[in-house]
């Protein structure tokens, strides 16, 4: 039996990178079902099929987190197939970025809607779900420019908004056997990551104690122990995984 077993999970941005590594994980975990949540609706469903060739587990939605209407939706269609949702990665991100002086508010909107309204839409509408059963497990994937980095004045703003967001819900959750965690990744390879030029991605590795980039899977062993009653007294923390680096 998994550490996930009977366990039903929703991963925003579950289509590539950390969110498809949680979303096999979790299945992996033995997790009873996994939605996917992407834009793409072609590139959710064929992680889907890849994961869970037979297509009795794993499940995937168009959604857009920061259109409210398109996460009701979702989550709607998600409780109609699984009845209920234990546990809620927020994993969806985009950046654009910019040093602040020349960043423009169509930049700052576009990773804030995203980044920040799509953890707000998707706690709006699966928070109840979990008060009303007295569970839920809450794993929000933040980064380590939460703390700050230069040309991302609108991520870090959003990154750091979900720590505190996260803090939040692991108090007013708590009593309702809610708990909320966040993961900070460092440097981690993925199809995002691969667009930054060698050169940086060098100077990136430099400061890494541990000389190389981390991996989704290991981002993803991280949630999944979240998700888990293994983390059932483990609320409003911030797990940083970055090799021990830092920005």
């Amino acid at each position: 039996m998994g550490k996930l077993s009977g366990k039903y999970a929703v991963v925003t941005g579950g289509s590539q990178g950390i969110g498809e590594a949680i979303v096999k994980r979790f299945v992996e975990d033995g997790a009873a079902g996994v939605a996917i949540l992407g834009r793409n609706l072609d590139v959710a469903q064929n992680t889907a099929k890849l994961i869970d060739p037979t297509g009795e587990k794993v499940i995937a939605i168009r959604c857009d987190v920061s259109d409210e209407q398109q996460v009701a939706d979702a989550v709607e269609t998600i409780l109609e197939k699984f009845k209920t949702i234990d546990i809620l990665v927020n994993n969806a991100g985009v950046t654009n970025d910019s040093m602040f002086h020349k960043m423009t508010k169509e930049q700052w909107d576009a990773v804030i809607n995203i980044n920040l309204y799509g953890v707000y839409h998707m706690c709006k509408y699966i928070v109840p779900v979990m008060r009303e059963k007295n569970y839920g497990r809450i794993v929000n994937i933040t980064s380590i420019s939460a703390f700050g980095n230069i040309g991302q004045a609108n991520y870090s703003a959003t990154k750091g908004a979900i720590i505190s967001f996260t803090n939040t819900l692991a108090m007013e959750g708590g009593p309702k056997n809610i708990t909320a965690n966040c993961i900070a990744p460092g440097f981690i390879r993925t199809e995002m990551y691969n667009a930054v030029p060698d050169e940086i991605i060098a100077k990136h590795i430099k400061r890494v104690p541990l000389k190389r980039l981390g991996e989704p899977s290991e981002i993803a062993g991280a949630a999944s122990f979240m998700a888990s009653d293994d983390a059932s007294f483990v609320s409003g923390q911030c797990l940083v995984i970055s090799g021990g680096g830092s920005i």
